[in-house]
C-alpha cells in the first residue's frame, strides 16, 4: 500500500529500533542478573516480528510491493517517464489504492511469507528471507508474462556500455508505456563499476563488523544502511537523471560483514554482546572479516545487477540475491569447519 521501497525503509528504522531493544535487554541482563529479568525487554520482537516480519518484513511487504509495481506496469497503470522500464519503478505507488494492484501485492507478500516459513522450517542454509524475495522475483516475472532474465544487449549480460552510450530501444511495456527506454538498466546508475563497488564493499563491510563488535547485534547495520535508502527516495528528481543527492546502497554489504563475523566469532546470536563478542574476536580481526565478506556480497550484488536486473523488466533485487548467494557461503564455511558455525544460517 505504500510501495516497494517506502515499505523496506520503513523496515530500516524498525530494525534498528528492535535491535536497540534487544541489545539493551542482553546488556542489562549480563551486568545485573538481579534486576528482575531485563532480558525480556527483547522478547517482545519488534526485529523478529515487525522489522522483519508480517508488517514490514522484505520478503512480504518488499516482495509484494515489486510484484504488485510489475503488475501494474504490464496494466498500463504506471506512467512516469522515468527512464528505465515502469516495471522497475519500486519508488511508485501512485496507485497503490487499486484493488486488482493490491491484491497481486498482497497474494505475493503471502507466498513470500510462506516460503520463508517453509526455509526456516527445513533449517535450509540461507538466509531465507532474502532468498525468498528471489523466487519471488523469479515467480513474478514468469506469472506476469515478463521474461526471465530479459535479452542482452552490447557484449551480452556483463557489458553495460550501452547504458554508457545512452543507447536506447523500443519498450515493451504495457499501455501508455513510453515507445522507447535505455537499452541497458543498471540497479545503481551513479556507482556500478566493479572497482568501486569492491572499495565500498569493503569500507560498508568493515563498518558492519565494528558495528556488530561494539553493539552484538548482526543487524544493526543492515537497519541502518536500509534506512539510509529514505535520502535516495528524496533525492531522485521526477525523471531519475539527477543524482544529487545519491548515497550509496550498502545494506548487502553490511548485513553480509556483520554475518561474517557473526559466524567467526562462534557466538550464538541470543548470547551476542559487546563484551561476549570481544571476548571471542578482537575488533582487527572483525574489522577485516566484516571487510571481506562486505566485499564478497557487494560483487555479487554487482554481478546480479548485470545478470537478472538491468537486462530485465522488472525489479530483481540484487542486494537480496548477494544476501542469499553470501549466507550460503557463510553456511558451507561453518560446515567444512573453516568457522565455529554459521552465525544466524543453520549450517548443512
Amino acid at each position: 500500500m505504500i510501495g516497494a521501497l517506502h515499505s523496506f525503509i520503513f523496515a530500516g528504522f524498525v530494525i534498528i529500533v528492535g535491535e536497540a531493544v534487544n541489545v539493551s535487554g542482553r546488556t542489562i541482563a549480563e551486568l545485573d542478573a538481579t534486576a528482575g529479568d531485563p532480558a525480556a525487554l527483547g522478547a517482545v520482537g519488534l526485529t523478529s516480528n515487525l522489522g522483519f516480519g508480517a508488517l514490514f518484513g522484505p520478503h512480504i511487504a518488499f516482495a509484494g510491493g515489486v510484484a504488485a509495481t510489475a503488475y501494474a506496469a504490464k496494466r498500463g497503470y504506471i506512467d512516469t517517464g522515468w527512464g528505465y522500464h515502469e516495471g522497475k519503478n519500486i519508488f511508485w505507488c501512485a496507485s497503490c489504492h487499486r484493488l486488482d494492484v493490491l491484491a497481486v501485492g498482497g497474494a505475493f507478500g503471502v507466498g513470500g511469507y510462506l516460503l520463508t516459513y517453509a526455509l526456516v522450517e527445513i533449517g535450509a542454509p540461507i538466509d531465507p528471507i532474502a532468498a525468498s524475495i528471489v523466487v519471488s522475483a523469479a515467480a513474478h516475472r514468469a506469472i506476469l508474462g515478463y521474461s526471465i532474465f530479459g535479452s542482452p544487449h552490447g557484449d551480452g549480460f556483463l557489458d553495460v556500455s550501452p547504458f554508457e552510450r545512452e543507447e536506447l530501444i523500443a519498450t515493451d511495456g504495457g499501455e501508455g508505456a513510453p515507445e522507447q527506454r535505455l537499452a541497458v538498466e543498471p540497479w545503481i546508475p551513479w556507482h556500478y563499476q566493479w572497482t568501486g563497488v569492491l572499495v565500498l564493499g569493503l569500507i560498508a563491510g568493515a563498518l558492519a563488523g565494528y558495528v556488530f563488535h561494539r553493539s552484538g547485534s548482526p543487524f544493526l547495520a543492515f537497519g541502518i544502511s536500509a534506512a539510509s535508502i529514505m535520502i535516495l527516495n528524496d533525492g531522485l528528481d521526477d525523471d531519475f537523471a539527477d543524482f544529487s543527492i545519491t548515497p550509496p546502497l550498502t545494506h548487502h554489504m553490511t548485513l553480509c560483514g556483520s554475518a561474517g563475523v557473526l559466524a567467526f566469532s562462534g557466538v550464538a546470536i541470543a548470547e551476542a554482546t559487546p563484551a561476549t563478542v570481544a571476548a571471542a574476536v578482537p575488533l582487527w580481526q572483525a574489522l577485516v572479516v566484516g571487510a571481506v565478506f562486505g566485499a564478497i556480497a557487494a560483487l555479487i550484488g554487482e554481478l546480479a545487477e548485470r545478470l537478472v536486473y538491468a537486462h530485465g523488466d522488472t525489479h530483481w533485487d540484487p542486494p537480496a540475491t548477494a544476501i542469499a548467494a553470501t549466507t550460503l557461503l557463510i553456511a558451507i564455511l561453518g560446515t567444512v569447519g573453516v568457522f565455529p558455525g554459521g552465525g544466524y544460517v543453520p549450517t548443512l
